[in-house]
Protein backbone atom coordinates (compact mmCIF):
# COMPACT_ATOMS: atom_id res chain seq x y z
CA UNK A 1 0.00 0.00 0.00
CA UNK A 2 1.63 3.47 -0.93
CA UNK A 3 2.32 5.90 2.09
CA UNK A 4 0.46 8.76 1.26
CA UNK A 5 -2.52 9.67 -0.69
CA UNK A 6 -4.07 12.60 -2.59
CA UNK A 7 -7.09 14.90 -1.32
CA UNK A 8 -8.56 18.06 -1.91
CA UNK A 9 -11.70 19.74 -0.33
CA UNK A 10 -14.48 20.60 -3.12
CA UNK A 11 -15.51 24.20 -2.76
CA UNK A 12 -18.02 26.92 -3.96
CA UNK A 13 -18.27 30.67 -4.22
CA UNK A 14 -21.55 30.38 -2.67
CA UNK A 15 -24.46 27.89 -1.59
CA UNK A 16 -25.80 26.58 -5.19
CA UNK A 17 -23.27 27.04 -7.03
CA UNK A 18 -23.06 23.52 -8.45
CA UNK A 19 -20.60 21.81 -6.36
CA UNK A 20 -22.46 19.17 -5.07
CA UNK A 21 -22.82 18.18 -9.05
CA UNK A 22 -18.98 18.67 -9.61
CA UNK A 23 -18.91 16.67 -7.03
CA UNK A 24 -20.44 13.82 -8.65
CA UNK A 25 -19.36 14.01 -11.28
CA UNK A 26 -15.35 14.09 -10.11
CA UNK A 27 -16.14 10.77 -8.01
CA UNK A 28 -18.04 9.14 -11.59
CA UNK A 29 -15.07 10.28 -13.51
CA UNK A 30 -12.11 8.81 -10.87
CA UNK A 31 -14.27 5.60 -10.38
CA UNK A 32 -14.08 5.55 -14.06
CA UNK A 33 -10.44 5.39 -14.33
CA UNK A 34 -10.54 2.49 -11.37
CA UNK A 35 -8.79 4.29 -8.79
CA UNK A 36 -10.29 4.26 -4.91
CA UNK A 37 -12.22 7.37 -3.31
CA UNK A 38 -13.17 8.02 -0.31
CA UNK A 39 -15.42 10.80 -0.38
CA UNK A 40 -16.26 13.06 2.79
CA UNK A 41 -19.05 15.96 3.45
CA UNK A 42 -18.17 19.06 5.36
CA UNK A 43 -20.66 20.32 7.80
CA UNK A 44 -23.19 18.29 9.15
CA UNK A 45 -25.01 17.46 5.82
CA UNK A 46 -26.90 13.68 5.51
CA UNK A 47 -28.38 13.74 2.75
CA UNK A 48 -25.31 14.65 0.31
CA UNK A 49 -23.54 11.58 1.59
CA UNK A 50 -26.05 9.54 0.49
CA UNK A 51 -25.26 10.90 -3.05
CA UNK A 52 -21.37 10.06 -2.50
CA UNK A 53 -22.01 6.30 -1.79
CA UNK A 54 -24.56 5.83 -3.85
CA UNK A 55 -21.08 6.13 -6.70
CA UNK A 56 -18.70 4.97 -4.35
CA UNK A 57 -20.28 1.81 -2.86
CA UNK A 58 -19.14 2.88 0.42
CA UNK A 59 -19.76 5.27 3.60
CA UNK A 60 -19.22 9.19 2.97
CA UNK A 61 -18.01 10.53 6.32
CA UNK A 62 -18.84 13.75 7.81
CA UNK A 63 -15.87 16.20 9.11
CA UNK A 64 -17.45 19.12 10.48
CA UNK A 65 -15.00 21.41 13.04
CA UNK A 66 -17.67 22.94 15.00
CA UNK A 67 -19.68 19.86 15.92
CA UNK A 68 -17.11 17.59 16.16
CA UNK A 69 -14.13 19.26 16.79
CA UNK A 70 -10.40 19.55 15.02
CA UNK A 71 -8.71 16.43 16.32
CA UNK A 72 -11.64 14.55 15.67
CA UNK A 73 -11.95 15.68 11.86
CA UNK A 74 -8.13 14.91 11.34
CA UNK A 75 -8.48 11.42 12.96
CA UNK A 76 -11.98 10.66 10.38
CA UNK A 77 -9.80 11.68 7.57
CA UNK A 78 -7.19 9.37 8.29
CA UNK A 79 -9.10 6.34 9.66
CA UNK A 80 -11.27 6.10 6.59
CA UNK A 81 -8.46 7.00 3.68
CA UNK A 82 -6.26 4.07 4.54
CA UNK A 83 -7.18 2.19 1.39
CA UNK A 84 -7.94 5.46 -0.88
CA UNK A 85 -5.98 6.40 -4.01
CA UNK A 86 -8.03 9.95 -3.48
CA UNK A 87 -9.55 11.75 -1.10
CA UNK A 88 -12.50 14.37 -2.34
CA UNK A 89 -14.43 16.19 0.52
CA UNK A 90 -17.45 18.07 -0.54
CA UNK A 91 -17.73 21.96 1.39
CA UNK A 92 -20.24 22.99 2.66
CA UNK A 93 -21.94 26.29 1.54
CA UNK A 94 -19.35 28.79 0.54
CA UNK A 95 -15.75 28.53 1.42
CA UNK A 96 -15.54 31.03 3.78
CA UNK A 97 -19.08 31.04 4.84
CA UNK A 98 -19.23 29.49 8.98
CA UNK A 99 -21.65 30.24 11.61
CA UNK A 100 -19.66 33.69 12.36
CA UNK A 101 -17.00 35.75 10.57
CA UNK A 102 -14.54 34.80 7.31
CA UNK A 103 -13.53 31.42 7.20
CA UNK A 104 -13.60 30.74 11.35
CA UNK A 105 -14.16 27.18 12.60
CA UNK A 106 -17.39 25.02 10.86
CA UNK A 107 -16.29 26.73 7.84
CA UNK A 108 -14.52 24.78 4.91
CA UNK A 109 -12.03 27.09 4.82
CA UNK A 110 -11.04 26.30 8.62
CA UNK A 111 -11.31 22.56 7.42
CA UNK A 112 -8.94 23.13 4.49
CA UNK A 113 -6.81 24.97 7.27
CA UNK A 114 -6.79 22.38 10.12
CA UNK A 115 -6.51 19.07 7.37
CA UNK A 116 -3.75 21.09 5.56
CA UNK A 117 -5.06 20.59 2.07
CA UNK A 118 -5.64 22.71 -1.02
CA UNK A 119 -9.07 23.39 -2.39
CA UNK A 120 -10.74 22.84 -5.54
CA UNK A 121 -13.05 26.37 -6.02
CA UNK A 122 -16.42 25.28 -8.15
CA UNK A 123 -17.84 28.80 -9.77
CA UNK A 124 -20.82 29.33 -11.54
CA UNK A 125 -19.89 31.42 -14.65
CA UNK A 126 -23.56 31.51 -15.74
CA UNK A 127 -23.30 35.07 -17.99
CA UNK A 128 -19.71 35.58 -16.75
CA UNK A 129 -16.24 36.31 -18.57
CA UNK A 130 -13.69 38.27 -17.47
CA UNK A 131 -15.27 38.82 -13.95
CA UNK A 132 -13.71 35.42 -13.06
CA UNK A 133 -10.45 37.08 -12.64
CA UNK A 134 -11.34 39.39 -9.90
CA UNK A 135 -13.85 37.03 -8.35
CA UNK A 136 -10.67 34.26 -7.98
CA UNK A 137 -8.15 36.40 -7.01
CA UNK A 138 -10.29 37.45 -4.03
CA UNK A 139 -10.50 33.79 -3.19
CA UNK A 140 -7.23 33.15 -3.62
CA UNK A 141 -6.31 36.10 -1.66
CA UNK A 142 -8.01 35.43 1.23
CA UNK A 143 -7.09 31.81 1.28
CA UNK A 144 -3.28 32.29 1.25
CA UNK A 145 -4.16 34.97 4.24
CA UNK A 146 -5.74 31.52 6.19
CA UNK A 147 -2.92 29.61 5.45
CA UNK A 148 -4.05 27.44 2.70
CA UNK A 149 -4.36 27.73 -1.01
CA UNK A 150 -6.55 27.25 -3.73
CA UNK A 151 -4.94 25.12 -6.14
CA UNK A 152 -7.45 24.67 -9.01
CA UNK A 153 -10.76 25.76 -10.70
CA UNK A 154 -13.84 24.23 -12.06
CA UNK A 155 -16.42 26.05 -13.62
CA UNK A 156 -20.18 25.24 -13.46
CA UNK A 157 -22.87 25.93 -15.89
CA UNK A 158 -20.75 26.88 -18.93
CA UNK A 159 -22.43 27.80 -22.16
CA UNK A 160 -19.85 26.51 -24.89
CA UNK A 161 -16.22 25.15 -25.76
CA UNK A 162 -15.35 28.43 -26.58
CA UNK A 163 -16.72 30.15 -23.58
CA UNK A 164 -14.83 27.17 -21.26
CA UNK A 165 -11.27 27.87 -23.24
CA UNK A 166 -12.21 32.14 -22.73
CA UNK A 167 -11.84 31.32 -18.88
CA UNK A 168 -9.30 28.96 -19.28
CA UNK A 169 -7.08 32.00 -21.39
CA UNK A 170 -8.36 35.01 -18.90
CA UNK A 171 -6.96 32.55 -15.99
CA UNK A 172 -3.56 31.73 -17.37
CA UNK A 173 -3.23 35.00 -18.51
CA UNK A 174 -3.17 36.48 -14.69
CA UNK A 175 -1.52 33.76 -13.12
CA UNK A 176 -4.22 32.15 -11.60
CA UNK A 177 -5.62 28.24 -10.56
CA UNK A 178 -5.95 26.27 -13.38
CA UNK A 179 -9.47 25.59 -14.81
CA UNK A 180 -9.21 22.02 -14.08
CA UNK A 181 -13.06 21.20 -14.77
CA UNK A 182 -16.47 22.57 -16.69
CA UNK A 183 -19.98 21.50 -16.51
CA UNK A 184 -22.40 22.32 -19.41
CA UNK A 185 -24.92 24.61 -18.68
CA UNK A 186 -27.85 21.78 -19.28
CA UNK A 187 -26.05 18.97 -17.40
CA UNK A 188 -28.80 17.13 -15.13
CA UNK A 189 -30.11 17.89 -12.01
CA UNK A 190 -30.63 16.58 -9.03
CA UNK A 191 -33.69 15.60 -7.75
CA UNK A 192 -34.74 17.96 -4.45
CA UNK A 193 -37.02 18.77 -1.66
CA UNK A 194 -37.67 20.48 1.30
CA UNK A 195 -34.78 19.37 3.28
CA UNK A 196 -32.33 19.71 0.37
CA UNK A 197 -31.28 16.80 -2.20
CA UNK A 198 -33.37 13.63 -1.97
CA UNK A 199 -32.04 10.35 -0.98
CA UNK A 200 -31.16 9.08 -4.43
CA UNK A 201 -32.32 5.63 -5.66
CA UNK A 202 -30.66 3.97 -8.61
CA UNK A 203 -32.58 5.54 -11.57
CA UNK A 204 -31.78 9.38 -9.84
CA UNK A 205 -27.90 9.45 -10.40
CA UNK A 206 -27.31 10.95 -13.85
CA UNK A 207 -24.35 9.98 -16.19
CA UNK A 208 -22.29 12.65 -16.44
CA UNK A 209 -19.93 11.95 -18.68
CA UNK A 210 -21.01 13.62 -21.82
CA UNK A 211 -21.57 16.99 -19.78
CA UNK A 212 -18.17 17.04 -17.96
CA UNK A 213 -14.82 18.01 -18.81
CA UNK A 214 -11.79 17.33 -17.03
CA UNK A 215 -7.94 17.84 -17.14
CA UNK A 216 -7.13 14.79 -14.92
CA UNK A 217 -3.06 15.34 -15.83
CA UNK A 218 -3.43 18.80 -14.04
CA UNK A 219 -6.07 17.71 -11.69
CA UNK A 220 -3.64 15.28 -10.09
CA UNK A 221 -0.84 17.83 -9.61
CA UNK A 222 -3.15 20.00 -7.84
CA UNK A 223 -4.45 17.56 -5.24
CA UNK A 224 -2.91 17.54 -1.83
CA UNK A 225 -0.27 14.80 -1.22
CA UNK A 226 -1.26 13.73 2.64
CA UNK A 227 1.04 10.88 4.52
CA UNK A 228 -1.02 7.99 5.81
CA UNK A 229 -0.98 8.42 9.76
CA UNK A 230 -1.89 6.02 12.09
CA UNK A 231 -5.26 6.40 13.54
CA UNK A 232 -5.30 6.66 17.04
CA UNK A 233 -8.69 5.43 17.85
CA UNK A 234 -10.04 6.33 21.77
CA UNK A 235 -11.12 2.48 22.68
CA UNK A 236 -14.62 2.95 24.63
CA UNK A 237 -14.73 -0.62 24.54
CA UNK A 238 -16.89 -0.74 28.07
CA UNK A 239 -19.19 1.66 27.78
CA UNK A 240 -21.74 -0.27 26.04
CA UNK A 241 -20.11 -3.86 26.46
CA UNK A 242 -22.67 -6.70 25.61
CA UNK A 243 -25.32 -3.63 25.09
CA UNK A 244 -28.05 -4.35 22.07
CA UNK A 245 -29.05 -0.91 20.48
CA UNK A 246 -32.34 -1.23 18.28
CA UNK A 247 -31.94 1.42 15.18
CA UNK A 248 -34.58 2.11 12.93
CA UNK A 249 -33.72 2.26 9.95
CA UNK A 250 -35.43 3.09 6.53
CA UNK A 251 -36.47 5.52 4.52
CA UNK A 252 -38.47 7.41 7.44
CA UNK A 253 -35.40 6.97 9.92
CA UNK A 254 -32.47 7.57 7.63
CA UNK A 255 -30.43 10.25 9.16
CA UNK A 256 -27.48 8.21 10.45
CA UNK A 257 -23.99 9.65 10.87
CA UNK A 258 -22.08 6.65 9.74
CA UNK A 259 -19.26 7.78 12.47
CA UNK A 260 -22.23 7.58 15.19
CA UNK A 261 -22.68 3.72 14.08
CA UNK A 262 -18.91 3.24 14.24
CA UNK A 263 -18.94 4.48 17.81
CA UNK A 264 -21.51 2.21 19.15
CA UNK A 265 -19.70 -0.48 17.69
CA UNK A 266 -16.43 0.48 19.23
CA UNK A 267 -17.95 0.99 22.55
CA UNK A 268 -18.85 -2.76 22.18
CA UNK A 269 -22.53 -2.74 21.40
CA UNK A 270 -24.23 -4.78 19.12
CA UNK A 271 -26.52 -3.12 16.50
CA UNK A 272 -29.61 -4.53 14.98
CA UNK A 273 -31.71 -2.58 12.26
CA UNK A 274 -35.64 -3.27 12.14
CA UNK A 275 -37.91 -0.93 9.90
CA UNK A 276 -41.58 0.87 10.93
CA UNK A 277 -42.62 1.65 7.54
CA UNK A 278 -42.83 -2.27 7.40
CA UNK A 279 -44.28 -2.55 10.96
CA UNK A 280 -41.56 -4.83 12.23
CA UNK A 281 -41.19 -4.99 16.04
CA UNK A 282 -38.20 -3.91 18.30
CA UNK A 283 -36.04 -7.10 18.15
CA UNK A 284 -36.60 -8.51 21.32
CA UNK A 285 -33.04 -8.64 23.05
CA UNK A 286 -32.77 -4.74 22.62
CA UNK A 287 -31.88 -3.29 25.71
CA UNK A 288 -32.22 0.24 23.90
CA UNK A 289 -33.94 2.27 21.01
CA UNK A 290 -32.45 5.04 18.65
CA UNK A 291 -34.99 6.60 16.56
CA UNK A 292 -32.60 8.37 14.20
CA UNK A 293 -34.73 11.35 11.93
CA UNK A 294 -35.37 11.33 8.11
CA UNK A 295 -38.82 11.76 6.32
CA UNK A 296 -41.58 10.58 8.28
CA UNK A 297 -43.99 13.14 6.77
CA UNK A 298 -43.52 11.33 3.20
CA UNK A 299 -44.48 7.95 5.09
CA UNK A 300 -47.29 9.45 7.36
CA UNK A 301 -49.78 7.26 6.08
CA UNK A 302 -47.31 3.45 6.18
CA UNK A 303 -46.57 4.25 9.47
CA UNK A 304 -50.01 5.70 11.19
CA UNK A 305 -50.95 2.00 10.25
CA UNK A 306 -47.41 0.48 11.67
CA UNK A 307 -47.73 -2.40 14.10
CA UNK A 308 -44.50 -1.19 15.40
CA UNK A 309 -45.83 0.76 17.57
CA UNK A 310 -46.81 -1.45 20.31
CA UNK A 311 -43.41 -2.49 20.48
CA UNK A 312 -42.09 0.62 21.10
CA UNK A 313 -44.73 1.14 23.39
CA UNK A 314 -44.11 -1.78 25.80
CA UNK A 315 -40.47 -1.02 24.90
CA UNK A 316 -40.90 2.53 27.09
CA UNK A 317 -43.01 1.85 29.44
CA UNK A 318 -40.70 -0.68 30.26
CA UNK A 319 -38.70 2.36 31.59
CA UNK A 320 -35.73 1.33 29.22
CA UNK A 321 -33.62 3.94 27.20
CA UNK A 322 -34.82 5.70 23.74
CA UNK A 323 -32.77 8.11 22.15
CA UNK A 324 -35.29 9.94 19.17
CA UNK A 325 -34.07 12.59 17.03
CA UNK A 326 -36.33 15.02 15.00
CA UNK A 327 -38.24 12.84 12.85
CA UNK A 328 -37.61 10.04 15.25
CA UNK A 329 -39.38 12.08 17.95
CA UNK A 330 -41.94 13.28 15.40
CA UNK A 331 -42.78 9.97 15.56
CA UNK A 332 -43.67 9.70 19.30
CA UNK A 333 -45.98 12.31 19.17
CA UNK A 334 -49.94 12.37 18.77
CA UNK A 335 -50.26 13.24 15.69
CA UNK A 336 -48.59 14.30 12.37
CA UNK A 337 -49.78 16.90 9.90
CA UNK A 338 -48.04 17.08 6.83
CA UNK A 339 -47.86 19.81 3.99
CA UNK A 340 -51.17 18.59 2.48
CA UNK A 341 -52.81 19.58 5.56
CA UNK A 342 -53.61 15.94 6.39
CA UNK A 343 -53.10 14.40 9.72
CA UNK A 344 -52.01 11.03 10.97
CA UNK A 345 -51.50 9.68 13.92
CA UNK A 346 -48.18 8.37 15.60
CA UNK A 347 -47.38 6.23 18.57
CA UNK A 348 -49.38 8.47 21.01
CA UNK A 349 -46.02 8.34 23.86
CA UNK A 350 -46.58 12.33 23.88
CA UNK A 351 -49.58 14.66 23.39
CA UNK A 352 -47.51 17.07 20.97
CA UNK A 353 -48.72 17.24 17.44
CA UNK A 354 -46.02 17.51 14.39
CA UNK A 355 -46.66 20.07 11.79
CA UNK A 356 -44.93 20.44 8.83
CA UNK A 357 -44.37 23.89 7.69
CA UNK A 358 -43.54 25.06 4.34
CA UNK A 359 -40.39 26.99 5.65
CA UNK A 360 -37.15 26.36 7.97
CA UNK A 361 -38.16 26.23 11.53
CA UNK A 362 -34.72 26.06 13.49
CA UNK A 363 -31.40 25.79 12.31
CA UNK A 364 -28.13 25.83 14.05
CA UNK A 365 -25.34 23.79 16.22
CA UNK A 366 -26.32 22.96 19.55
CA UNK A 367 -24.60 22.78 22.55
CA UNK A 368 -25.72 20.73 25.75
CA UNK A 369 -24.59 21.42 29.30
CA UNK A 370 -23.40 18.11 29.22
CA UNK A 371 -20.82 18.05 26.88
CA UNK A 372 -22.78 16.74 24.06
CA UNK A 373 -22.80 18.61 20.82
CA UNK A 374 -25.30 17.95 17.54
CA UNK A 375 -26.92 20.10 14.77
CA UNK A 376 -30.44 20.65 14.71
CA UNK A 377 -32.37 21.57 11.30
CA UNK A 378 -36.40 20.90 10.63
CA UNK A 379 -39.04 22.30 8.71
CA UNK A 380 -42.00 21.27 11.34
CA UNK A 381 -43.44 22.42 15.02
CA UNK A 382 -44.66 20.86 17.47
CA UNK A 383 -47.63 22.15 18.95
CA UNK A 384 -49.09 21.13 22.44
CA UNK A 385 -46.00 20.48 24.22
CA UNK A 386 -45.86 23.36 26.44
CA UNK A 387 -46.47 21.18 29.61
CA UNK A 388 -43.87 18.40 29.05
CA UNK A 389 -40.79 18.07 30.90
CA UNK A 390 -37.39 19.16 28.94
CA UNK A 391 -34.31 16.75 28.81
CA UNK A 392 -31.54 19.45 27.20
CA UNK A 393 -29.98 22.18 29.04
CA UNK A 394 -29.07 24.75 26.20
CA UNK A 395 -28.30 27.98 25.33
CA UNK A 396 -30.42 27.98 22.12
CA UNK A 397 -32.14 24.93 20.22
CA UNK A 398 -34.87 22.53 20.80
CA UNK A 399 -34.51 21.72 24.88
CA UNK A 400 -36.50 18.30 23.96
CA UNK A 401 -38.89 16.52 26.17
CA UNK A 402 -38.47 13.87 28.30
CA UNK A 403 -41.22 10.73 29.55
CA UNK A 404 -39.55 7.87 31.75
CA UNK A 405 -36.82 7.19 30.26
CA UNK A 406 -37.10 9.17 26.98
CA UNK A 407 -35.26 11.59 25.65
CA UNK A 408 -36.63 13.06 22.03
CA UNK A 409 -35.63 16.74 20.67
CA UNK A 410 -34.98 17.95 17.00
CA UNK A 411 -31.70 17.79 17.83
CA UNK A 412 -29.34 15.34 15.97
CA UNK A 413 -26.05 14.15 18.12
CA UNK A 414 -22.90 13.42 17.53
CA UNK A 415 -22.08 10.42 19.68
CA UNK A 416 -18.17 10.83 20.06
CA UNK A 417 -18.51 14.51 21.59
CA UNK A 418 -19.59 13.02 24.93
CA UNK A 419 -19.11 9.22 25.20
CA UNK A 420 -19.89 8.47 28.65
CA UNK A 421 -23.11 11.20 28.20
CA UNK A 422 -23.74 8.93 25.21
CA UNK A 423 -23.42 5.64 27.26
CA UNK A 424 -25.38 7.16 29.61
CA UNK A 425 -28.18 7.72 27.65
CA UNK A 426 -28.38 4.39 26.24
CA UNK A 427 -27.64 2.27 29.49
Amino acid sequence: MQKYFKTAIIAGTQSGCGKTTIMLALLQELKHKSLNVQAFKAGPDFLDPYWHQAITMKPSYNLDTKMMGDEACISQLNKHSQQSDIVLIEAAMGLFDGTTGVGEKGSSAHLATILKTAVILVVDVKGMSGSIVPLVTGFCDYAHKLGFIIAGIIANRVGSNHHAQLLATLLQQHQLPTLLGWMKKNAPQLPERHLGLKIPEKTDIPNFAEFFYLDYQHLLPALTQLNRQENIIRQHKSLLKNKTIAIANDAACCFIYPSNIDWLQEAGARICFFSLINGEPIPENADALWLPGGYPELYAEKLARSSSWLSIIKFIEANKPVLAECGGAMLLGKKLIDLDGKVWSMAGIFPYISEMKNHLVSLGYRNDASGMRGHEFHHSARINDEKIATCFTLNRGDKGIAYKNVRASYIHWYFASAPEVIAGWLS
